[in-house]
């Protein structure tokens, strides 16, 4: 072939496929509407939005930050509450997750073109990462369609671009919540949380709508204070009565979710507002709240409160008297909570051992029920007597989310609890039950298997979760 005719073909196949070249790069669809379109005039109220984060910067790990997406106008100043905590933060890979206000989706839809523009400049979208989250059959699909129209991401471009220097993002919008693609992403989420510590996600949602200023208050309060509490039940049911609103409240559940997939504990509010804080027609307003989603230890102040908890607790229902009802303010005992209560003789021996592998309530009445339950439900033993009392120690084990393992090199003894499923039955074990037995990881495996009722290998057919806890004795 001639040169000459090498190049025509060339220039042939990129007028008919120029995106084999060049990916293509998505114009803003509210740059003038719902953001100033001038860029002087818009880093000029990003600066003015993100001068005021409120307070110190918090501590522990940020995995996710919510803030909302209507016009700059009206709800700038509480995005910038969220937007305040990333300056600074060293993050390269923004998943973005938002509502479809436009485009009828079912599941899920993820944009994988090359970037998106702003005023700003052109965010890069991360389109192999964006591919590795879609699955039709998780009804989790590429397309760029629901995208053209949509504001609840493209709002928050500028403030990421104000906030943060080399980064790529993930655009996801979120139709009908499905099981199967909440499932999916959460899960997927939160394993790219897991890996990589220069990962976040922004979860774009205004509140309720239309409501006079005290009825809109009543009913984001009560959405709030779920997601404040990682408390997905207790949102999803104010979603679904009309208790509580929110037009992003499809990705904030699977936000939450995979957060809480990637360890969160707790989830701070940093500002509420409605629109008419901005221009005082509280007859008719939409709500904002601006919060982020935190991985942090417990302090050494809960513990000794959860320890003294489970203790009152276990004395007051041996003697007979009424429970305590814990009347703190840290928002880690708030939050949903997973926790195990053993109870053990002098000597060391077992006296009862009662918990919840997964996190279905605050975590203070976690500990108060699974401490009434060691106390006086574990079949193994009889009620704790009176007497007892003095002689026996008492521990807590906070759990982290359950984590699915391929195989037995996924489990690190000393570090990993271990929960089986296999054929009807199940079983677990704490990480320190090892370690106080001396096993090794064949015969932790055996004795998991054993105590769900099943032969010695049993575990190779069934299904196995590990988890981290903190241990508080």
């Amino acid at each position: 072939m001639s040169r000459f005719r090498y190049l025509m073909n060339t220039m042939l196949l990129m007028l008919l496929f120029p995106s084999a070249c060049s990916a293509a790069v998505k114009e803003p669809a509210v740059a003038g509407s719902f953001y100033p379109a001038d860029k002087k005039k818009l880093e000029a109220d990003l600066e003015a939005y993100l001068a005021h984060p409120g307070d110190s910067l918090d501590d522990g790990r940020l995995l996710a930050v919510v803030a909302p997406h209507a016009g700059y106008v009206y709800s700038g100043v509480v995005a910038g509450y969220s937007y305040a905590r990333l300056k600074g933060k060293d993050i390269r890979t923004v998943i973005l997750l938002g509502p479809s206000h436009y485009a009828a989706v079912n599941g899920a839809v993820i944009y994988s073109g090359g970037g998106l523009k702003t005023p700003l400049g052109v965010v890069k979208v991360d389109e192999a990462l964006a591919r590795s989250l879609a699955s039709d059959r998780e009804g989790v699909k590429l397309a760029a369609e629901p995208f053209e129209r949509e504001h609840s991401l493209e709002v928050q471009l500028p403030f990421l671009q104000k906030t943060l220097k080399d980064f790529s993002v993930v655009p996801i919008l979120i139709g009908r919540v499905t099981p199967e693609s909440y499932r999916h992403l959460a899960d997927t989420i939160a394993a790219i949380l897991k890996k990589d510590a220069k990962a976040i996600v922004v979860i774009s949602t205004d509140l309720s709508h239309y409501h006079d200023s005290k009825t809109a208050g009543v009913k984001d309060r009560k959405v709030l204070d779920a997601v404040e509490r990682l408390a997905a039940g207790d949102l999803e049911r104010l979603l679904a009565s009309g208790e509580g609103e929110a037009c992003g409240g499809g990705p904030v559940l699977y936000g939450m979710a995979a957060a809480r997939g990637a360890g969160a504990t707790e989830a701070r509010l940093y500002r509420y507002a409605d629109s008419g804080d901005a221009f005082g027609d509280k007859k008719r307003v939409v709500g904002y709240g601006a919060l982020g989603f935190y991985k942090k230890p417990l302090s050494a102040a809960a513990r000794a409160e959860i320890l003294q908890l489970a203790r009152e607790t276990v004395e007051r229902q041996v003697n007979g008297k009424p429970l305590p009802e814990w009347q703190g303010s840290d928002m880690r005992l708030k939050a949903d909570g997973a926790v195990f209560v053993t109870l053990k003789e002098k000597n060391g021996r077992l006296r009862g051992c009662i918990g919840s592998i997964q996190a279905y309530t605050s975590l203070h009445r976690s500990v108060i029920q699974n401490a009434v339950a060691a106390a006086t439900k574990d079949p193994r033993f009889s009620p704790v007597r009176p007497e007892e009392l003095p002689n026996l120690s008492l521990e807590v084990t906070v759990l982290s989310p359950l984590e699915p393992v391929s195989g037995s090199s996924e489990i690190e003894i000393g570090k990993h609890g271990v929960y089986l499923e296999a054929s009807g039955r199940s079983s677990v074990f704490l990480p320190q039950v090892p370690v106080e037995e001396g096993w090794d990881l064949a015969t932790y495996l055996k004795q998991l298997s054993l105590k769900a009722g099943l032969p010695p290998d049993g575990w190779q057919s069934g299904r196995l979760y590990r988890f981290t806890a903190e241990i508080i004795h």
